[in-house]
């Protein structure tokens, strides 16, 4: 079939919806044109850019109506820096259309439609969230730049401030670029492969204040390393951890194997409600605490432990639900393939002084199945995989040991669909989905879905 529009023509389209990425989406003849800036219920001509077998690409001209949620970008480099894709429409508008992500995608790819979604819980405040910086270092005219690169490009886009970061975090990456630029230290360069410093990092404690710098280098040696440190500690409030990562490799991965402790302690730490957490540069750990603890919240609730339950925590990384659940329940068995995480998942049960959790080093798919050839009786599982969703043979072992309860914590609406469907077919109910909004101005949304057991297995 041959496509209805032609690249480099103009056309006048109503946009329909959102992409996952947050670009417009409007059809010409029943054919997907998506346009980055365009908004639901808008009118607008749009110059067609690039066409593909089934759908193509636009550009925004004009627009002739523009949606009741549209605002001006509060960021003087939104239209730039590819960090954020929502900034152009006010908060409650970006939550109805995450609420409405959530429920077209289980219903199309889920097939679930009788399971409650709630509206997205949201932010007060959704500004100055992030408590993890990690930016690429580059150089022009001579000086030091350091942002987040330019949409679909390697291109830094040099920047003063960023508002969906702690305050903290600009102070530091701006301090850092300024101390490497007076002390000449080279920026790493992608095409040559030559040169020192690759991103700068900082990690900050919201509720204790603590700071950690992290220098990811391409070399072991750090020129004017001694002179580095002491600017740092004279200029970064509240610094307890400067460290060196060296990452030696042609690649896009930004930490290498080796850290080493410049100055001060391994750790910093923070709070999540009440458990406390130990940070090392290499640790896994939510970026927005405040909502972080909204989304557990939410876990535990489902979940409905009295204290007499044995819980597992697949895909547990440094221990942040399953110490949750441990409050709560009479056991709780966690288990993450990086061993790096669970030595930090021990540490954090230490810390706060919880022995009812046994965290093993391993892949869920393997690890789970074996505790329950062990004879492992669990009344609830709960889940938070990455992206990809969960192993096909985990959801065939959550299916044979007949918890109760299953809970889905998600960071990606599609393949949690694809999951509670097989969930479903092995003889669960999905009740409730609740969304949370963990990164707002993003269009990345994450959810918890309550799953219980059904007395008469689905067909």
């Amino acid at each position: 079939m041959e496509a209805p529009v032609a690249k480099n023509e103009y056309y006048d389209v109503i946009f329909e919806d959102l992409t996952h990425d947050g670009a417009g989406v409007a059809k010409i003849d029943g054919f997907p044109i998506f346009v980055p800036n365009g908004l639901p219920g808008e009118k607008a001509k749009v110059k067609v850019v690039k066409v593909k077998k089934g759908y193509g690409f636009g550009r925004l001209i004009e627009l002739y109506e523009q949606s009741e949620d549209r605002i001006d970008a509060p960021c003087s480099i939104y239209k730039q820096c590819g960090g954020c894709q929502l900034q152009h429409i006010r908060y409650e508008g970006q939550l109805k259309a995450k609420y409405k992500h959530v429920k077209e995608v289980l219903a199309r790819i889920g097939k679930i439609e009788h399971a409650i979604v709630h509206p997205v819980l949201g932010m007060k405040d959704p500004w100055r969230y992030r408590n993890k910086a990690q930016v690429p270092v580059g150089e022009r005219e001579g000086g030091l730049v350091a942002g987040f690169y330019k949409e679909r490009s390697h291109d830094i886009i040099d920047m003063d401030t960023c508002l969906i970061q702690k305050e903290m975090n600009d102070i530091v990456v701006q301090t850092v670029k300024e101390i490497c630029e007076q002390y000449n230290i080279p920026a790493y360069n992608e095409q040559t492969h030559k040169g020192v410093l690759r991103h700068i990092m900082a990690r900050y404690g919201a509720t204790t204040k603590e700071v950690m710098v992290v220098l990811i280098t391409r070399t072991e040696e750090l020129p004017h390393k001694k002179k580095i440190i002491e600017a740092i500690i004279d200029r970064v409030p509240n610094v307890k951890s400067i460290v060196q990562n060296i990452n030696p490799k042609r690649t896009n991965v930004i930490m290498g194997e080796e850290t080493r402790v410049l100055w001060g302690s391994e750790y910093i730490y923070d709070y999540i409600g009440d458990v406390r957490f130990a940070i090392s540069a290499r640790s896994f750990y939510q970026v927005n605490p405040e909502q972080t603890k909204v989304l557990y919240d939410q876990a535990i609730a489902y979940a409905n432990l009295t204290g007499e339950e044995t819980v597992i925590d697949a895909y547990c990384g440094i221990g942040t639900i399953s110490l949750f659940l441990a409050k709560k329940a009479k056991k709780v068995y966690g288990v993450e393939v990086v061993p790096e995480a669970i030595a930090d998942a021990k540490r954090n049960a230490q810390l706060n002084g919880i022995t009812n959790v046994e965290f093993a080093v391993g892949e869920a798919e393997v690890v789970i199945p074996k505790w329950y050839e062990q004879g492992v009786k669990v009344d609830c599982i709960v889940v938070d995989p990455p992206r990809k969703g969960c192993e096909e043979s985990l959801l065939q072992t959550i299916i044979a040991m007949k918890p109760n309860r299953v809970v889905y914590v998600s960071c990606n609406p599609a393949t949690l669909a694809r999951d509670l469907r097989m969930l479903e077919d092995g003889g669960y109910k999905t009740m409730e989905v609740q969304p949370v909004d963990m990164f707002p101005h993003t269009m990345h949304v994450e959810c918890v879905a309550k799953l219980e057991l059904s007395c008469v297995h689905s067909k």
